[in-house]
């Protein structure tokens, strides 16, 4: 059964920090592209920050750059996103998602969501 489990969320004020994380099982999860999304209240979820497989390429929203760091542990099956200078923008719910392109079609797996809340 795949599972994508994110952790780490909660309350904290603007200009602070929060590192999320997501554990992965019933996959491989060296194959997978991990992502990590947001969806603010009244918005569509948004692409953050993703990693290819091997964790040699990293790609951000412009919105994050230079604030947001996503990493990965395939030994322990981990993807984690490392957030400093938190602005109340960043507030939102976010995803983990597992992608790899199989035979030409896309796989998505995705974790329930973490609550971020940035806020004095």
């Amino acid at each position: 059964q795949v599972q994508l489990v994110e952790s780490g969320g909660g309350l904290v004020q603007p200009g602070g920090s929060l590192r999320l994380s997501c554990v992965a099982s019933g996959f491989t999860f060296s194959n997978y592209a991990m992502r990590w999304y947001r969806q603010a209240p009244g918005k569509e979820r948004e692409l953050v920050a993703g990693n290819t497989r091997s964790s040699g390429t990293s790609n951000y929203a412009d919105s994050v750059k230079g604030r947001f760091t996503i990493s990965r542990d395939n030994d322990l099956s981990t993807v984690y996103l490392q957030m400093n200078s938190l602005k109340p923008e960043d507030t939102a719910v976010y995803y983990c998602n597992a992608y790899v392109s199989l035979f030409g079609k896309g796989v998505n797996y995705w974790g329930q969501g973490t609550q971020v809340t940035v806020s004095s």
